[in-house]
């Protein structure tokens, strides 16, 4: 405190103001009063008050250390009793001050309460207040009242003040500034029209501001009065807006979220969260969000049983009925609800007493809850709940936004996922979409015409898994022999305690199918599976019944898909490593393909199989804003090589970690004819159009089983890549990016050259076959452009 008394009254060492606090307004205005004859005794009472303060010509002429205000705090407060009525003390919040600054003095008995309330720690500051803008805002106090300017200081002010609980108040300050006045000192620099243009200009460079008013270039002489008004509702709303209803921005963060709700209901151990239920099911799910409130209630995820999982389901059914919040102020209140007992149990253990369910607006598919909680019961009840009325329309329009924002991240999913829809000609879509919506506005007769592209070429490339229908088939024969086998351990196991003739003919059935497994599986499979389905598994339903059979018989049913009563192991297996593989291979050409897009926009898309297929499509009528060159396509039939060989290295090391010893096959198809593509309306794809294209789409199919020429190897081999052609010059082409290619070790083999067995209505067609280098480190796999390859034929 003595350190504070021997400071001087300003707060900024750096201002414009050389601050000066006086009494003299009011001082004068006691004069007058002492001049008045009919109101006697209150002449006699400002004579006095003139008295004590010639006592201390200070407080007239001006005081500039805060030892004499603290030293004269009675004499002030007496001086100033009309404008701090005592009637009035409990209820306002009022101070005097000098304007931006925090010294404050002379205060209510409501303002004293509040300071002492936020402890001896706390140092009251402006909000959001930077020393620049406080210099900033005293220069346009100046330009206001001496230059007659019309500078506006309306941006609301706060001051965040802790409650004796801990919970922060908002109050917004108001500043009187009657009884100060401005004085220039010979250091203050006259200001022209000029200057206040450059001023206008100049908010967010305070150096400017510093050049037309230096530093205590200004006397601020007098008092100002400090008036606060507890604002903590309409600021809680508009921190929500800030931070909740931002554009882009769904989320605030979970500390602000505790303080809102604190502020809101003056409660320090509130919780707040944010849940979401199933309409149907009434079960909880979990949305995608950008900051996940710690819900307490939400059981998603969590580590519960399932008595306590089918209580809140019982608990949230009888809510659904409900449209207003549900209150609870003494969680034992609610044990008379016997299915409840559970959820209860566990939102006591979270040590929750009382608690508020507010339902957010109802949308498709899911009902979003607002929770707040305290661990102290009646802490929240039916009264304080009302003070969620300002708040939940704008929860309301926030999460109806996250509705539309979840919808469209579906459509998006849907779009990206399940159509065939590229962006590279999403702008055709779209024009024909804007004519058919504008046709509509003024009533036009309009339909949405075809999409088609026209003079483009074709790229069509297959990766393939080797084998995989035999792999399919051994998964779901081991699977089938298993099975049996179990079937034939529980018969043999039963069959001493029951009707001997019986089981003696289910064995003997078992037996002969194992034995057709081994001639015929295939004709087999079909036949075995309706025998388990309807003649062994209603046996064992009966047998399960008996407490001896009970163990043997739980161990087949676990190893049972409930779907379709079979064994599944090795063909679960199975589907794991064509869906490992497909991932792979689609996040390879998908990663590569929004590179290459940069380089000139061409329609892509892939389809899974047992692999990956692949169609690229070029030309100037899918982006007629740019310049086409045969340049592009060549760029785009190199990458497309490469791309290819980095799928199939990139499967030597997914494949270690399979459960099948699967290798993959490579297949580009080279098409030098210009082609057209249509997009069809009822299959919402695009295709080939024209005879003569046709033969295009004939080659994509036929080719898929080929075999070399008189011969009866296939024409595609694990680890190979083959490229079919039509005539020399393609033939020519491919083997100059070949021959590149090996030299940056793509290829470890002599290309072979191969001419293919004829197929239906498709003869003379020839390959090239070479091997991929599949030791090549990814880590080191580079992708070389057609400006590559040019570069380095001109320079060797």
């Amino acid at each position: 405190m003595d350190k504070e008394l021997n400071l001087n009254i300003d707060q900024f060492t750096v201002s414009p103001f050389f601050s000066v606090i006086s009494f003299h307004k009011v001082v004068d205005s006691l004069k007058e009063i002492t001049k008045e004859k009919d109101a006697p005794y209150r002449a006699v009472y400002a004579q006095s008050l003139i008295e004590e303060v010639n006592k201390v010509p200070e407080l007239y002429t001006g005081v500039t250390s805060k030892k004499t205000i603290y030293q004269n705090l009675d004499l002030i407060h007496n001086l100033l009793a009309d404008l701090f009525p005592t009637a009035l003390t409990y209820n306002e919040i009022k101070a005097v001050s000098l304007p931006f600054q925090n010294f404050n003095f002379n205060f209510t008995k409501r303002f004293q309460q509040i300071i002492n309330d936020a402890g001896e720690e706390f140092e009251i500051n402006i909000r959001d207040f930077t020393n620049d803008q406080y210099y900033i805002f005293s220069c346009c106090l100046i330009l206001n009242t001496h230059y007659g300017e019309n500078f506006d200081l309306t941006r609301p002010l706060f001051y965040d003040i802790p409650d004796k609980n801990g919970v922060n108040r908002h109050y917004r300050i108001v500043y009187n500034g009657d009884f100060c006045e401005l004085i220039p000192t010979e250091n203050a620099v006259t200001i022209t029209k000029e200057d206040i243009q450059l001023l206008k200009n100049s908010f967010d460079d305070v150096e400017i501001w510093k050049q037309k008013f230096p530093n205590h270039s200004w006397i601020l002489k007098g008092f100002g009065i400090l008036t606060l008004f507890d604002v903590t509702i309409e600021n809680t709303i508009s921190n929500i807006k800030t931070n909740l209803l931002k554009a882009g921005q769904e989320n605030m963060s979970v500390s602000i979220a505790q303080d809102i709700f604190k502020s809101i209901f003056k409660i320090k151990d509130i919780g707040f969260g944010v849940f979401f239920v199933n309409n149907d099911s009434r079960t909880f799910i979990d949305l995608p969000a950008k900051v996940e409130f710690p819900s307490v209630f939400n059981l998603y995820n969590k580590k519960v049983s399932k008595e306590v999982i089918g209580a809140a389901t019982q608990f949230f059914k009888e809510l659904d009925q409900k449209e207003e919040y549900y209150c609870v102020t003494d969680i034992k209140q609610l044990y008379h609800h016997k299915e409840w007992i559970p959820y209860l149990d566990y939102l006591q253990s979270r040590n929750i007493q009382s608690f508020i369910l507010a339902p957010i607006r109802k949308n498709d598919g899911f009902q979003a809850y607002i929770e707040l909680y305290s661990a102290t019961p009646y802490a929240l009840h039916t009264i304080n709940a009302n003070k969620l009325n300002d708040v939940m329309p704008l929860l309301n329009d926030t999460f109806e936004r996250y509705h539309n924002d979840v919808k469209n991240e579906i459509d998006a999913i849907i779009q990206r996922e399940y159509t065939t829809i590229h962006p590279s000609v999403n702008w055709k879509f779209e024009e024909e979409a804007q004519k058919l919506f504008y046709a509509k506005n003024v009533k036009d007769q309009n339909v949405l015409k075809q999409i088609e592209f026209e003079g483009i070429f074709p790229l069509y490339g297959e990766t393939d898994i080797q084998g995989s229908s035999g792999f399919r088939n051994k998964a779901m024969l081991a699977d089938l022999k298993k099975q049996l086998k179990e079937i034939l351990n529980i018969l043999e196991f039963v069959k001493p305690f029951e009707e001997e003739l019986l089981f003696d003919q289910r064995i003997h059935e078992v037996i002969y199918f194992q034995n057709q497994l081994k001639k015929n599986q295939f004709v087999a499979e079909a036949q075995i599976n309706r025998y388990i389905v309807d003649n062994f598994h209603p046996l064992i339903k009966k047998l399960s019944e008996k407490e001896q059979y009970k163990k043997i018989i739980q161990k087949y049913k676990e190893q049972i898909d409930p779907k379709t009563e079979r064994f599944l192991n090795q063909r679960k297996k199975y589907d794991i490593a064509i869906q490992s593989i497909n991932k792979n291979l689609s996040d390879i050409i998908d990663e590569e393909q929004a590179i290459i897009q940069k380089v000139y926009p061409h329609y892509f898309d892939r389809f899974r199989t047992d692999g990956i297929e692949h169609n690229l499509f070029i030309g100037a009528s899918i982006a007629p804003k740019q310049v086409f060159d045969v340049i592009y396509l060549y760029n785009l039939r190199l990458w497309q090589i490469q791309v290819m060989c980095k799928m199939v290295v990139s499967h030597q090391r997914v494949k270690e970690k399979l459960s099948f010893d699967m290798q993959l096959t490579s297949l580009i198809i080279v098409y030098n004819e210009a082609v057209s593509i249509k997009f069809r309306m009822d299959e919402k794809r695009f295709d080939v159009e024209g005879n003569n294209d046709i033969r295009y789409e004939i080659l994509k199919k036929r080719l898929a089983k080929a075999t070399i020429k008189d011969s009866t190897e296939r024409l595609v081999q694990a680890n190979k890549l083959v490229i079919v052609y039509l005539n020399d010059l393609e033939k020519t082409e491919y083997l100059n990016y070949i021959q590149y290619l090996q030299i940056q070790n793509y290829f470890t083999s002599e290309i072979e050259e191969i001419t293919i067995e004829d197929l239906q209505d498709i003869t003379n067609l020839k390959a090239l076959r070479l091997t991929i280098n599949t030791t090549f480190d990814l880590a080191h796999f580079k992708f070389f452009s057609y400006s590559d390859y040019i570069k380095y034929y001109t320079t060797t």
